[in-house]
């Protein structure tokens, strides 16, 4: 009995012991289709087979450099543009692999008669905040047809939330910018609206996961874990794809052919991919973007642009 509980003992500490390794990571995303291999590697275990503790939160994109500067996070996932915006405003991160490309995800949804995107002149666009993606497709949209965000009138809206207002035939909005899953419901409702433009038209929304670089300098193992966990995730989608989209699918409720469809419109990058686009593209957008940037008026000065990404953490 008592060889026992000596050994029962050991292995409890033992148990401990390998808990204690498990390094604490907090994420904060959006229930944005292209972040889900992240809540994939969590809920499937993929994460915790790394070596990481990692809680996920979801925080809206206006709000979650300022979570990042608390501390409550210490990575999250985000549009390129968006890490310049966070740094040119005093929150310094660092990307470290790229998530996904928009295929069509993001888009521009109008009010029947609106057939071009000049026709925008004068009307009201929903969309989020200043300095979140949907508000810089909005931006880039106009401009690449010699417009500008003073042209149109901007009321503030989450995708999710700017979708339904198009659905429930709001008045007050001609137009709302948004993304999957959120797109695909006013896919489903053409009488609501129409889709005027994607990013299959303006290929300009993709995603990167990053950290701030005090956790990135203390934790070097746990970041290449991160990247090492997305990448499982993909193979996971593709070795076992109906499990995946299922549980990538409840986080956002919905189900697994649902969210099977909304991934179509989006490719999620693998090892190959990021090393293609850290490579030249990342850098060649990301200077296109700052210049929309300060012109719009959502920076004042250019951060620091060669620490904006870390690709140690993909080898």
């Amino acid at each position: 009995m008592k060889k026992s509980l000596s050994t029962l003992a050991a292995a409890l500490l033992l148990s401990g012991a390998a808990v204690a390794q498990d390094t604490k990571v907090a994420i904060g995303i959006s229930g944005w289709t292209g972040f889900a291999p992240l809540t994939l590697a969590k809920e499937a275990g993929i994460f915790k087979k790394h070596g990481l503790d990692v809680t996920i939160k979801k925080i809206p994109q206006k709000d979650r450099h300022l979570v990042l500067a608390s501390g409550d996070i210490q990575c999250a996932a985000t549009t390129v543009e968006t890490w310049i915006v966070w740094n040119a405003n005093g929150v310094a991160t660092t990307q470290i692999f790229q998530l996904d490309k928009s295929y069509g995800a993001d888009g521009m949804v109008v009010k029947p008669g609106i057939t071009k995107i000049t026709d925008l002149k004068g009307k009201t666009v929903a969309a989020s905040a200043p300095g979140t993606a949907p508000y810089f497709t909005l931006a880039w949209m106009l401009k690449k047809n010699g417009m500008s965000l003073k042209d149109v009138k901007i009321v503030n809206l989450e995708p999710q939330a700017a979708a339904n207002a198009m659905i429930a035939g709001n008045n007050d909005i001609d137009a709302a910018m948004t993304y999957e899953p959120f797109l695909s419901a006013v896919r489903a409702k053409p009488e609501a609206g129409k889709i005027l433009a994607t990013t299959l038209d303006y290929p300009m929304v993709m995603d990167t996961f990053g950290c701030t670089p005090k956790f990135l300098a203390e934790n070097p193992k746990a970041a290449k874990a991160l990247a090492d966990g997305y990448f499982d995730a993909l193979d996971m989608i593709k070795a076992d794809p109906k499990k995946s989209f299922e549980i990538m699918g409840a986080d956002v409720k919905a189900t697994g052919e649902q969210f099977e469809n909304s991934q179509k419109y989006l490719r999620w990058q693998d090892r190959a991919a990021n090393d293609k686009f850290f490579a030249g593209e990342h850098a060649a957008f990301s200077k296109e973007a700052a210049e929309l940037l300060l012109e719009v008026g959502i920076i004042k000065q250019l951060p620091d642009m060669s620490k904006l990404a870390d690709t140690r953490f993909l080898k």
